[in-house]
């Protein structure tokens, strides 16, 4: 039931996208967090506070995943 809408892109973002993003939060595993358009994303390698240009590379029903560039 739930397989098939899992790649709708539903979310404001898409995989691609570039941004400039500053990381608000940690998440459970470490990685940073940051919203764009109050969209969840979630950037490894990163934490509090850095200012960052980031590349959306998966994008989920409610949140993203990205990686610095």
């Amino acid at each position: 039931m739930y397989g098939s809408d899992d790649n709708k892109q539903t979310a404001p973002i898409a995989e691609g996208e570039e941004y400039e993003v500053k990381i608000e939060d940690l998440g459970k595993e470490g990685d940073g967090i940051t919203h764009v358009d109050g969209f969840v994303v979630f950037i490894p390698d990163t934490k509090v506070g850095d200012e960052v240009k980031v590349k959306i590379t998966s994008v989920r029903r409610r949140f993203a995943f990205a990686e610095k560039v």
